[in-house]
Protein backbone atom coordinates (compact mmCIF):
# COMPACT_ATOMS: atom_id res chain seq x y z
CA UNK A 1 0.00 0.00 0.00
CA UNK A 2 1.62 2.76 -1.58
CA UNK A 3 1.69 6.36 0.89
CA UNK A 4 -0.08 9.35 -0.48
CA UNK A 5 1.58 12.23 -0.66
CA UNK A 6 -0.68 14.52 -1.67
CA UNK A 7 -2.92 14.51 1.75
CA UNK A 8 -2.00 17.26 5.03
CA UNK A 9 -0.48 14.18 7.22
CA UNK A 10 2.01 13.30 4.99
CA UNK A 11 2.78 17.16 4.44
CA UNK A 12 3.11 17.57 8.15
CA UNK A 13 5.58 14.71 8.16
CA UNK A 14 7.47 15.65 5.11
CA UNK A 15 7.59 19.37 5.95
CA UNK A 16 6.85 19.50 9.29
CA UNK A 17 8.59 16.08 11.19
CA UNK A 18 11.46 15.43 8.92
CA UNK A 19 13.14 18.66 9.53
CA UNK A 20 12.85 18.45 12.99
CA UNK A 21 14.00 14.98 13.02
CA UNK A 22 16.78 16.07 10.84
CA UNK A 23 17.58 19.13 13.28
CA UNK A 24 17.20 17.05 16.40
CA UNK A 25 19.66 14.30 15.21
CA UNK A 26 22.05 16.81 14.13
CA UNK A 27 22.20 18.22 17.63
CA UNK A 28 22.49 15.00 18.80
CA UNK A 29 25.64 14.21 17.39
CA UNK A 30 27.09 17.22 17.94
CA UNK A 31 26.07 16.64 21.73
CA UNK A 32 27.81 13.87 21.36
CA UNK A 33 30.82 14.83 20.02
CA UNK A 34 31.10 17.51 22.03
CA UNK A 35 30.54 15.05 25.29
CA UNK A 36 33.61 12.87 23.72
CA UNK A 37 35.84 16.05 23.12
CA UNK A 38 34.82 17.38 27.13
CA UNK A 39 35.57 13.33 28.11
CA UNK A 40 38.75 13.11 26.38
CA UNK A 41 40.32 16.38 27.62
CA UNK A 42 39.52 15.30 30.73
CA UNK A 43 41.17 12.33 30.76
CA UNK A 44 43.91 14.15 29.17
CA UNK A 45 43.57 16.61 31.77
CA UNK A 46 44.12 14.05 34.56
CA UNK A 47 46.89 11.75 33.27
CA UNK A 48 48.77 15.69 32.81
CA UNK A 49 47.75 16.05 36.43
CA UNK A 50 49.17 12.88 36.99
CA UNK A 51 52.54 14.02 35.68
CA UNK A 52 52.77 17.60 37.22
CA UNK A 53 52.43 16.03 40.40
CA UNK A 54 55.40 13.71 40.72
CA UNK A 55 57.47 15.74 37.95
CA UNK A 56 59.21 17.33 41.06
CA UNK A 57 60.84 14.23 42.99
CA UNK A 58 61.57 12.70 39.62
CA UNK A 59 63.90 15.84 38.62
CA UNK A 60 65.43 16.12 41.41
CA UNK A 61 66.00 12.69 41.73
CA UNK A 62 67.13 12.88 38.03
CA UNK A 63 69.64 15.65 39.32
CA UNK A 64 70.62 13.45 41.93
CA UNK A 65 71.30 10.63 39.44
CA UNK A 66 69.17 7.94 42.54
CA UNK A 67 67.56 5.25 40.18
CA UNK A 68 66.20 4.45 44.01
CA UNK A 69 63.97 7.65 44.35
CA UNK A 70 63.20 7.49 40.49
CA UNK A 71 61.68 3.83 40.70
CA UNK A 72 59.79 4.94 43.96
CA UNK A 73 58.14 7.74 42.46
CA UNK A 74 57.40 5.86 39.33
CA UNK A 75 55.57 2.78 41.56
CA UNK A 76 53.58 5.80 43.71
CA UNK A 77 51.72 6.93 40.42
CA UNK A 78 51.73 3.61 38.98
CA UNK A 79 48.85 2.96 42.07
CA UNK A 80 47.15 5.18 40.19
CA UNK A 81 43.72 3.78 38.90
CA UNK A 82 44.23 6.17 35.51
CA UNK A 83 47.72 5.03 35.32
CA UNK A 84 48.67 2.24 33.01
CA UNK A 85 52.38 2.39 32.91
CA UNK A 86 54.97 5.33 34.03
CA UNK A 87 58.99 5.69 32.21
CA UNK A 88 61.53 8.14 32.65
CA UNK A 89 64.31 9.08 30.33
CA UNK A 90 67.53 10.88 30.66
CA UNK A 91 68.28 13.69 27.96
CA UNK A 92 70.20 11.53 25.47
CA UNK A 93 67.11 9.06 25.64
CA UNK A 94 67.45 6.11 27.15
CA UNK A 95 65.36 4.62 29.62
CA UNK A 96 66.23 5.30 32.97
CA UNK A 97 63.62 3.77 34.90
CA UNK A 98 59.98 2.36 34.41
CA UNK A 99 56.73 1.02 36.23
CA UNK A 100 54.30 -1.64 33.92
CA UNK A 101 54.19 -3.04 30.72
CA UNK A 102 57.41 -1.37 28.61
CA UNK A 103 56.36 1.30 26.42
CA UNK A 104 56.84 0.80 22.37
CA UNK A 105 56.48 4.31 22.27
CA UNK A 106 60.06 5.86 22.73
CA UNK A 107 62.35 3.12 21.42
CA UNK A 108 64.43 5.12 19.48
CA UNK A 109 66.70 8.25 20.85
CA UNK A 110 65.81 10.81 18.51
CA UNK A 111 62.46 10.87 19.04
CA UNK A 112 63.11 10.89 22.60
CA UNK A 113 65.30 13.69 22.42
CA UNK A 114 62.39 15.62 19.96
CA UNK A 115 60.31 15.09 22.45
CA UNK A 116 62.00 16.94 25.08
CA UNK A 117 63.22 19.46 22.53
CA UNK A 118 59.39 20.48 21.68
CA UNK A 119 58.24 20.38 25.54
CA UNK A 120 54.83 18.36 26.88
CA UNK A 121 52.55 16.53 24.83
CA UNK A 122 50.31 13.75 24.37
CA UNK A 123 49.47 10.75 21.75
CA UNK A 124 47.37 7.66 20.94
CA UNK A 125 49.11 4.57 21.15
CA UNK A 126 48.62 0.57 20.65
CA UNK A 127 49.98 -1.86 22.96
CA UNK A 128 48.93 -5.20 23.70
CA UNK A 129 45.85 -5.12 21.52
CA UNK A 130 44.78 -1.88 23.70
CA UNK A 131 44.50 1.71 22.92
CA UNK A 132 46.56 4.24 25.05
CA UNK A 133 46.80 7.45 25.72
CA UNK A 134 50.64 8.57 26.58
CA UNK A 135 51.84 12.06 28.12
CA UNK A 136 54.95 13.71 27.79
CA UNK A 137 56.52 15.76 30.27
CA UNK A 138 59.97 16.99 30.02
CA UNK A 139 62.20 16.97 33.50
CA UNK A 140 64.09 20.23 34.57
CA UNK A 141 66.40 21.49 37.17
CA UNK A 142 66.09 24.62 38.81
CA UNK A 143 68.21 26.39 36.00
CA UNK A 144 65.39 25.31 33.67
CA UNK A 145 67.75 22.75 31.96
CA UNK A 146 66.26 19.60 30.60
CA UNK A 147 67.47 16.42 32.87
CA UNK A 148 65.02 13.77 31.07
CA UNK A 149 61.75 13.55 30.37
CA UNK A 150 58.96 11.66 31.45
CA UNK A 151 55.93 9.89 30.35
CA UNK A 152 52.49 8.46 31.76
CA UNK A 153 50.51 6.00 29.30
CA UNK A 154 46.59 4.95 30.85
CA UNK A 155 44.25 2.92 29.21
CA UNK A 156 41.76 4.02 26.85
CA UNK A 157 40.27 0.98 25.98
CA UNK A 158 37.43 1.01 28.33
CA UNK A 159 37.04 5.12 27.98
CA UNK A 160 36.51 4.51 23.94
CA UNK A 161 34.14 1.82 24.67
CA UNK A 162 32.14 3.69 27.37
CA UNK A 163 31.82 6.14 24.48
CA UNK A 164 30.69 3.71 22.01
CA UNK A 165 28.06 2.68 24.40
CA UNK A 166 27.26 6.51 24.88
CA UNK A 167 26.52 6.53 21.10
CA UNK A 168 24.56 4.02 20.96
CA UNK A 169 22.50 4.61 23.86
CA UNK A 170 22.50 8.21 21.98
CA UNK A 171 21.13 6.80 18.98
CA UNK A 172 18.68 4.77 20.67
CA UNK A 173 17.36 7.68 22.36
CA UNK A 174 16.85 9.80 19.15
CA UNK A 175 15.26 6.49 17.58
CA UNK A 176 12.96 6.42 20.39
CA UNK A 177 12.62 10.26 20.31
CA UNK A 178 11.68 10.12 16.46
CA UNK A 179 9.01 7.54 17.11
CA UNK A 180 7.55 9.55 19.79
CA UNK A 181 7.36 12.45 17.77
CA UNK A 182 6.23 10.49 15.26
CA UNK A 183 3.44 9.27 17.03
CA UNK A 184 2.95 12.69 18.59
CA UNK A 185 1.95 14.30 15.29
CA UNK A 186 -0.06 11.45 13.89
CA UNK A 187 -2.10 11.99 17.03
CA UNK A 188 -2.20 15.00 17.55
CA UNK A 189 -3.01 15.33 13.70
CA UNK A 190 -5.57 13.27 14.37
CA UNK A 191 -7.64 14.77 17.32
CA UNK A 192 -6.96 17.74 16.02
CA UNK A 193 -7.41 18.08 11.86
CA UNK A 194 -7.84 14.66 11.12
CA UNK A 195 -11.57 13.53 12.05
CA UNK A 196 -12.91 16.47 11.48
CA UNK A 197 -11.57 16.26 8.10
CA UNK A 198 -12.83 12.73 7.61
CA UNK A 199 -16.10 13.85 9.19
CA UNK A 200 -16.80 16.65 6.19
CA UNK A 201 -15.74 14.03 3.61
CA UNK A 202 -17.99 11.52 4.65
CA UNK A 203 -20.50 14.35 4.65
CA UNK A 204 -20.03 15.31 1.16
CA UNK A 205 -19.91 11.38 0.03
CA UNK A 206 -24.16 11.12 1.90
CA UNK A 207 -24.60 14.51 -0.01
CA UNK A 208 -22.79 13.28 -3.16
CA UNK A 209 -25.52 10.45 -2.85
CA UNK A 210 -28.95 12.28 -2.45
CA UNK A 211 -28.99 12.21 1.04
CA UNK A 212 -31.13 14.84 2.59
CA UNK A 213 -31.44 16.83 6.32
CA UNK A 214 -27.43 16.14 6.50
CA UNK A 215 -25.44 18.90 8.41
CA UNK A 216 -21.65 18.95 9.12
CA UNK A 217 -20.56 18.82 13.02
CA UNK A 218 -19.33 22.46 13.56
CA UNK A 219 -16.31 20.96 15.63
CA UNK A 220 -12.50 21.23 15.00
CA UNK A 221 -10.17 24.47 14.95
CA UNK A 222 -12.05 27.45 13.56
CA UNK A 223 -10.60 27.25 10.45
CA UNK A 224 -12.64 23.38 10.03
CA UNK A 225 -15.49 24.93 11.63
CA UNK A 226 -15.92 27.96 8.87
CA UNK A 227 -15.51 25.34 6.24
CA UNK A 228 -18.63 23.08 8.18
CA UNK A 229 -20.43 26.18 8.61
CA UNK A 230 -19.85 26.82 4.74
CA UNK A 231 -20.75 23.47 3.53
CA UNK A 232 -24.01 23.57 5.84
CA UNK A 233 -24.48 26.60 4.26
CA UNK A 234 -24.41 25.07 1.00
CA UNK A 235 -26.16 22.28 1.53
CA UNK A 236 -29.30 24.25 2.88
CA UNK A 237 -29.38 26.01 -0.11
CA UNK A 238 -28.95 23.44 -2.13
CA UNK A 239 -32.08 21.63 -0.28
CA UNK A 240 -33.88 24.66 -0.14
CA UNK A 241 -33.16 24.89 -4.08
CA UNK A 242 -34.14 21.52 -4.54
CA UNK A 243 -37.70 22.21 -2.36
CA UNK A 244 -38.66 25.31 -4.71
CA UNK A 245 -37.21 23.10 -7.73
CA UNK A 246 -39.83 20.62 -7.11
CA UNK A 247 -42.49 22.81 -6.24
CA UNK A 248 -42.19 24.46 -9.55
CA UNK A 249 -42.31 20.54 -11.12
CA UNK A 250 -45.22 20.44 -9.12
CA UNK A 251 -47.10 23.28 -9.96
CA UNK A 252 -46.37 23.09 -13.77
CA UNK A 253 -47.64 19.12 -13.43
CA UNK A 254 -50.55 20.64 -12.19
CA UNK A 255 -51.37 23.33 -14.58
CA UNK A 256 -50.45 20.97 -17.61
CA UNK A 257 -53.15 18.87 -15.92
CA UNK A 258 -55.40 21.75 -15.67
CA UNK A 259 -55.08 22.72 -19.35
CA UNK A 260 -55.29 19.18 -20.60
CA UNK A 261 -58.28 18.57 -18.28
CA UNK A 262 -59.73 22.58 -19.85
CA UNK A 263 -58.85 21.16 -23.61
CA UNK A 264 -60.82 17.76 -22.84
CA UNK A 265 -63.73 19.24 -21.24
CA UNK A 266 -63.99 21.98 -24.16
CA UNK A 267 -63.56 19.11 -26.61
CA UNK A 268 -66.53 16.83 -24.43
CA UNK A 269 -68.60 20.50 -24.18
CA UNK A 270 -68.56 21.20 -28.17
CA UNK A 271 -69.09 17.23 -29.14
CA UNK A 272 -72.28 16.98 -25.88
CA UNK A 273 -73.50 20.42 -27.49
CA UNK A 274 -73.59 19.03 -31.30
CA UNK A 275 -75.37 15.84 -29.39
CA UNK A 276 -78.00 16.79 -27.65
CA UNK A 277 -78.92 19.30 -30.59
CA UNK A 278 -78.94 17.24 -33.16
CA UNK A 279 -81.01 14.56 -30.16
CA UNK A 280 -83.37 17.39 -29.23
CA UNK A 281 -85.75 17.19 -32.08
CA UNK A 282 -86.10 13.95 -32.59
CA UNK A 283 -86.38 12.74 -28.94
CA UNK A 284 -89.41 15.35 -28.99
CA UNK A 285 -91.64 14.02 -31.59
CA UNK A 286 -90.58 10.62 -30.26
CA UNK A 287 -91.87 11.73 -27.14
CA UNK A 288 -95.20 13.65 -28.71
CA UNK A 289 -96.04 10.14 -30.84
CA UNK A 290 -95.57 8.14 -27.36
CA UNK A 291 -97.97 10.25 -25.07
CA UNK A 292 -100.64 10.56 -28.26
CA UNK A 293 -100.23 6.88 -28.73
CA UNK A 294 -100.78 6.25 -25.09
CA UNK A 295 -104.07 7.93 -25.11
CA UNK A 296 -105.79 5.83 -27.67
CA UNK A 297 -104.82 2.55 -25.54
CA UNK A 298 -106.95 1.44 -22.68
CA UNK A 299 -105.43 2.82 -19.64
CA UNK A 300 -105.77 -0.83 -17.68
CA UNK A 301 -103.57 -3.09 -20.82
CA UNK A 302 -100.39 -4.19 -21.49
CA UNK A 303 -99.98 -1.57 -24.10
CA UNK A 304 -100.66 1.16 -21.63
CA UNK A 305 -97.92 -0.42 -19.41
CA UNK A 306 -95.26 -0.25 -22.11
CA UNK A 307 -96.19 3.12 -23.37
CA UNK A 308 -95.53 4.44 -19.38
CA UNK A 309 -92.01 2.89 -19.67
CA UNK A 310 -91.10 4.03 -22.43
CA UNK A 311 -91.95 7.33 -21.69
CA UNK A 312 -90.12 7.31 -18.87
CA UNK A 313 -87.06 6.06 -20.75
CA UNK A 314 -87.40 8.96 -22.97
CA UNK A 315 -87.68 10.99 -19.79
CA UNK A 316 -84.56 9.88 -18.61
CA UNK A 317 -82.90 10.66 -22.23
CA UNK A 318 -84.57 14.09 -22.24
CA UNK A 319 -82.66 14.81 -18.62
CA UNK A 320 -79.48 13.53 -19.71
CA UNK A 321 -79.38 15.84 -23.08
CA UNK A 322 -80.38 18.81 -20.58
CA UNK A 323 -77.33 17.84 -18.98
CA UNK A 324 -75.39 17.70 -22.14
CA UNK A 325 -76.40 21.16 -22.96
CA UNK A 326 -75.64 22.91 -19.36
CA UNK A 327 -72.48 21.41 -19.62
CA UNK A 328 -71.87 22.34 -22.81
CA UNK A 329 -72.69 26.10 -22.83
CA UNK A 330 -70.92 28.87 -21.14
CA UNK A 331 -73.18 31.49 -21.56
CA UNK A 332 -72.47 35.04 -20.20
CA UNK A 333 -74.36 34.90 -16.44
CA UNK A 334 -77.08 36.97 -15.76
CA UNK A 335 -76.48 38.00 -11.99
CA UNK A 336 -78.91 39.41 -9.97
CA UNK A 337 -79.40 39.64 -5.91
CA UNK A 338 -80.25 36.04 -4.78
CA UNK A 339 -81.77 35.34 -1.00
CA UNK A 340 -79.28 32.34 0.11
CA UNK A 341 -81.47 30.93 2.14
CA UNK A 342 -84.41 30.65 -0.24
CA UNK A 343 -82.16 29.40 -2.73
CA UNK A 344 -81.46 26.78 -0.53
CA UNK A 345 -85.01 26.03 0.24
CA UNK A 346 -86.03 25.77 -3.44
CA UNK A 347 -83.63 23.50 -3.87
CA UNK A 348 -84.31 21.21 -0.88
CA UNK A 349 -87.89 21.33 -2.13
CA UNK A 350 -87.09 20.61 -5.45
CA UNK A 351 -84.86 17.49 -4.97
CA UNK A 352 -86.92 16.20 -2.53
CA UNK A 353 -89.73 15.89 -4.94
CA UNK A 354 -87.42 14.04 -7.62
CA UNK A 355 -85.07 11.71 -5.38
CA UNK A 356 -87.91 9.39 -3.90
CA UNK A 357 -85.58 8.77 -0.11
CA UNK A 358 -87.89 10.51 1.62
CA UNK A 359 -86.28 8.40 4.87
CA UNK A 360 -83.10 10.77 5.01
CA UNK A 361 -83.50 13.47 6.77
CA UNK A 362 -81.67 17.11 4.88
CA UNK A 363 -80.83 19.63 7.78
CA UNK A 364 -80.24 23.18 6.99
CA UNK A 365 -77.20 24.99 9.22
CA UNK A 366 -77.23 28.35 8.54
CA UNK A 367 -74.26 30.47 10.19
CA UNK A 368 -75.55 32.75 13.46
CA UNK A 369 -74.76 35.86 11.03
CA UNK A 370 -75.53 34.64 7.72
CA UNK A 371 -78.93 33.48 8.10
CA UNK A 372 -80.54 36.29 5.37
CA UNK A 373 -77.51 36.51 3.72
CA UNK A 374 -78.09 38.00 -0.10
CA UNK A 375 -75.39 36.91 -3.11
CA UNK A 376 -75.46 38.09 -6.58
CA UNK A 377 -75.44 35.32 -8.75
CA UNK A 378 -77.06 33.28 -12.03
CA UNK A 379 -79.98 31.78 -10.13
CA UNK A 380 -80.41 29.14 -12.43
CA UNK A 381 -76.74 28.02 -12.42
CA UNK A 382 -76.69 28.12 -8.78
CA UNK A 383 -79.39 26.11 -8.50
CA UNK A 384 -78.55 23.78 -10.88
CA UNK A 385 -75.06 22.90 -9.49
CA UNK A 386 -76.59 23.19 -5.44
CA UNK A 387 -79.39 20.79 -6.70
CA UNK A 388 -76.86 18.35 -8.72
CA UNK A 389 -74.67 18.30 -5.27
CA UNK A 390 -77.38 17.78 -2.74
CA UNK A 391 -79.10 14.41 -4.74
CA UNK A 392 -75.43 12.99 -5.11
CA UNK A 393 -75.57 13.16 -1.45
CA UNK A 394 -79.08 12.06 -1.00
CA UNK A 395 -78.14 9.02 -2.91
CA UNK A 396 -75.31 8.26 -0.71
CA UNK A 397 -76.45 9.15 2.42
CA UNK A 398 -77.72 6.46 5.09
CA UNK A 399 -79.75 9.09 7.18
CA UNK A 400 -78.99 12.28 7.05
CA UNK A 401 -77.71 15.25 4.72
CA UNK A 402 -76.90 18.54 6.22
CA UNK A 403 -76.16 21.86 3.92
CA UNK A 404 -74.50 24.68 5.75
CA UNK A 405 -72.76 28.25 5.25
CA UNK A 406 -70.83 30.62 6.55
CA UNK A 407 -68.75 34.09 5.99
CA UNK A 408 -65.04 33.34 5.97
CA UNK A 409 -62.35 35.78 4.51
CA UNK A 410 -59.91 34.28 2.00
CA UNK A 411 -57.00 36.48 0.96
CA UNK A 412 -58.56 39.70 2.23
CA UNK A 413 -61.39 38.45 0.19
CA UNK A 414 -64.77 38.11 2.01
CA UNK A 415 -66.05 35.10 0.47
CA UNK A 416 -69.42 32.40 1.10
CA UNK A 417 -68.45 28.59 2.08
CA UNK A 418 -70.96 26.65 1.75
CA UNK A 419 -70.71 22.84 2.74
CA UNK A 420 -72.96 20.03 1.37
CA UNK A 421 -71.91 16.68 3.66
CA UNK A 422 -73.82 13.33 4.16
CA UNK A 423 -73.38 10.40 6.44
CA UNK A 424 -72.69 7.53 4.18
CA UNK A 425 -69.97 4.98 2.86
CA UNK A 426 -67.87 8.20 1.24
CA UNK A 427 -65.65 8.40 -2.04
CA UNK A 428 -62.85 5.44 -2.81
CA UNK A 429 -59.26 7.04 -2.81
CA UNK A 430 -58.94 5.97 -6.16
CA UNK A 431 -62.24 7.97 -7.46
CA UNK A 432 -61.14 11.27 -5.85
CA UNK A 433 -59.21 12.73 -8.66
CA UNK A 434 -61.75 11.70 -11.26
CA UNK A 435 -64.70 13.36 -9.59
CA UNK A 436 -65.17 15.95 -11.61
CA UNK A 437 -64.31 14.72 -15.09
CA UNK A 438 -67.42 14.02 -17.29
CA UNK A 439 -69.62 10.81 -17.95
CA UNK A 440 -67.28 9.39 -14.29
CA UNK A 441 -69.81 7.74 -12.06
CA UNK A 442 -69.40 5.15 -9.60
CA UNK A 443 -73.14 4.40 -9.61
CA UNK A 444 -74.49 1.08 -11.92
CA UNK A 445 -74.98 1.26 -15.35
CA UNK A 446 -78.25 3.26 -16.32
CA UNK A 447 -78.22 4.71 -12.46
CA UNK A 448 -76.28 7.79 -13.85
CA UNK A 449 -74.51 9.53 -16.85
CA UNK A 450 -71.45 11.41 -14.73
CA UNK A 451 -72.26 14.74 -15.60
CA UNK A 452 -73.28 15.90 -12.00
CA UNK A 453 -70.46 16.80 -10.48
CA UNK A 454 -69.11 18.36 -13.95
CA UNK A 455 -71.82 20.87 -14.31
CA UNK A 456 -71.63 21.86 -11.02
CA UNK A 457 -68.07 22.49 -11.21
CA UNK A 458 -68.48 24.07 -14.19
CA UNK A 459 -71.18 26.73 -12.54
CA UNK A 460 -69.53 27.58 -9.45
CA UNK A 461 -66.02 28.02 -11.88
CA UNK A 462 -68.31 30.58 -13.91
CA UNK A 463 -69.02 32.07 -11.19
CA UNK A 464 -65.31 32.65 -9.62
CA UNK A 465 -65.19 30.11 -7.01
CA UNK A 466 -63.87 26.69 -6.19
CA UNK A 467 -65.80 23.22 -5.72
CA UNK A 468 -63.64 20.86 -3.71
CA UNK A 469 -64.22 17.61 -1.73
CA UNK A 470 -63.51 17.73 2.00
CA UNK A 471 -63.58 14.26 4.17
CA UNK A 472 -61.86 16.25 7.16
CA UNK A 473 -64.07 16.50 10.38
CA UNK A 474 -67.25 14.10 9.34
CA UNK A 475 -67.62 10.46 7.76
CA UNK A 476 -68.89 10.01 4.38
CA UNK A 477 -68.47 12.99 1.73
CA UNK A 478 -68.34 16.61 2.12
CA UNK A 479 -68.36 18.99 -0.77
CA UNK A 480 -67.16 23.14 -0.20
CA UNK A 481 -68.42 25.74 -2.36
CA UNK A 482 -66.67 28.58 -1.87
CA UNK A 483 -67.85 31.79 -3.73
CA UNK A 484 -66.77 35.51 -3.74
CA UNK A 485 -69.46 37.99 -2.58
CA UNK A 486 -68.11 41.00 -3.95
CA UNK A 487 -69.38 41.18 -7.94
CA UNK A 488 -66.54 42.64 -8.76
CA UNK A 489 -63.52 40.57 -7.47
CA UNK A 490 -66.13 37.17 -9.20
CA UNK A 491 -65.94 38.94 -12.60
CA UNK A 492 -61.90 39.60 -12.21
Amino acid sequence: MFLPFNNLRTAVLVFVLLPLLGVLVALGMLALREFEQQMELRMQEDIELVARSIRLPISAAMIRRDAMDVQQALDSAFQLEQVFGVYVYDSHGDLVATSGPRSPSLDRRREARLITATGSQGAFDERQGREVFSFFLPLTDAGGRIVGLLQITRDVTRFHAYIAQMRLQGGVAIVLLSLIFLLVVLIGHHRAVGRHVSRLVGAMQSAGTGARGLRVPEQGPQELRLLATAMNEMLQRREESERALATQRSQRAELEEKLRQSEKLAAIGQLAAGVAHELGTPLGVIAGRAQRARRGVPEDSRAATEMASLLAELGRVEHIVRQLLNFARRNPLNRREISLPALVADVVSRVRMGVQRPEIDIQVVPADDSGALVIRADPARLEQALGNLLENAIHAARKRVTIAWRRILQDAREMLELTVADDGPGIADEHIERLFEPFFTTKPTGAGTGLGLAVAHVAIEDHGGDLRLDRAGSPGARFVVTLPLSEHKADE
